[in-house]
Parts: structure tokens; sequence; C-alpha cells
């Protein structure tokens, strides 16, 4: 598949999804994300059913692109900075553990988009009412 073709696909489902419909996603594609997300509850000693933290399919594409590796030292720390904000009555936080940059919806506790130092460069996050430094 050639960029232009895979850039279009991508804008395609992401358009698709902020007004509320899906797009099938190719089953090499699919497959790859199913391995990735199950290799990274494996890696972390997390279950669907103890599963404190969500990740959105968007959130594991990010992590999987961007060759993002999260510990569990830092998702116990970013289970504490979601906990520090929910105490506060925050709805979407930007939480700041280590050299990642993770906006995570607080009422279900699911990390929306993760983002690595280089990849924060000349960003701007939106939608946040929130920080948590973890």
């Amino acid at each position: 598949m050639n960029l232009d073709n895979r850039f279009n696909q991508d804008m395609l489902r992401i358009q698709s999804e902020q007004i509320g419909q899906r797009v099938e996603i190719p089953n090499d594609r699919k497959i790859a994300e199913s391995k990735f997300r199950e290799e990274f509850k494996q890696k972390l000693g997390l279950s669907d059913e103890s599963d404190v933290i969500h990740f959105s399919n968007h959130a594991i594409a990010r992590l999987q692109k961007r060759n993002i590796e999260i510990t569990k030292d830092q998702l116990e720390r970013i289970s504490s900075a979601l906990d520090k904000a929910s105490a506060k009555g925050s709805r979407d936080s930007l939480v700041l553990v280590d050299d990642l940059a993770l906006v995570v919806s607080i009422a279900n506790k699911t990390v929306v988009t993760a983002m690595d130092k280089g990849s924060m460069k000349e960003q701007v996050i939106t939608n946040i009412d929130s920080a948590v430094i973890g």
C-alpha cells in the first residue's frame, strides 16, 4: 500500500470516528493491532478483568507507531495520577510520566493518546482540564 493511499485511508477512518461511524480496518492491520494489544497487556501483567487503566485503539496505535514501551512502574504512576486527577474533579487530563505524555479520560480511566518526548515538540494539547506530573 503506498503512502498516499494509507494516509487517505487513515484520514477517512479518523473522520468517520469523529462523526460516530466506523470504517473497517484491513484484516492485516487488525491482526497486528490485536497482537500488539495482547503483547502489551501480557508484558504489563494485565488481564481484561484486572485492567484498571484502559488504552483506546488510538492510544495503542500511537504507542506501537512511536515504539513507546510502558513499564509496570510507569503504569502504577499513571494510575496514581488518575486517582489524583479524579479526586480534584478532572474529566480529561494530561499525565506526564518520565518522557511520556498521555491524554487520559478520567471517568473511564482510558488513555486516549500517547506521545514520547520526540513527538511532543510543537504539539498543542487540547480538550483537557488538568495536568498531572507523575
